[in-house]
């Protein structure tokens, strides 16, 4: 069974689910980062932990695998009567994109997207990002080996850019803005993009 963490908003108007990465948990900086600011602004808080990783697991399982258990916790994610943007990190954010349309996502919210493997620029999974159907933004590091925010296709997404940050959003420890910043960067533009969702 998945798990729901949840943050809840005082007088919510949106639901922000948020998947964890193949490699990680609900740990993670940017998801702790969004569940810390978001619910301030309106926005509940839903962290989500794929069945694999609640029983101990590694690695992931298969994507369709990871698909389906989005689906089986949906109903949960829409039970408070609210829009639910379907997000993610990663593999989760992989998970959003392929599912939203048939779940009725209100829109996507894909962070560290995994464009392509990294080394392997010709292994695209643009089509992915492509077809979601809904209103997407992306949030990608600058130096993200797993693409970077130029080599993301034109779309109706949109694109931000954390500088300087990696897969995780880490910066390097000499640049020009420190992790806080970074971290700032990210959770400024997700909520600035509610706020400006119908």
């Amino acid at each position: 069974m998945a798990r729901i963490t949840w943050l809840p908003a005082r007088g919510a108007r949106l639901v922000l689910a948020l998947g964890h990465g193949a490699g990680g948990g609900i740990e993670a900086r940017d998801l702790q980062a969004l569940a810390a600011v978001l619910p301030a602004r309106g926005v509940s808080v839903a962290l989500v932990e794929q069945p694999w990783r609640v029983a101990g697991k590694k690695p992931a399982p298969a994507p369709r695998t990871l698909d389906t258990a989005w689906h089986g916790l949906w109903p949960a994610l829409a039970a408070p009567g609210l829009p639910v943007v379907a997000g993610g990190r990663s593999a989760g954010a992989r998970v959003a994109c392929r599912t939203a349309a048939g779940l009725g996502a209100h829109a996507v919210l894909a962070l560290a997207f995994p464009l392509h493997p990294p080394g392997r620029p010709e292994k695209s999974r643009a089509d992915e990002l492509l077809g979601t159907g809904v209103p997407a933004l992306v949030v990608q590091g600058g130096r993200d080996p797993f693409g970077r925010p130029a080599e993301f296709p034109q779309g109706e997404h949109g694109i931000v850019e954390v500088p300087h940050g990696d897969h995780g959003f880490a910066v390097p420890k000499k640049a020009p803005l420190t992790q806080v910043q970074a971290l700032d960067v990210l959770t400024g533009a997700v909520a600035d993009w509610l706020d400006g969702l119908p």
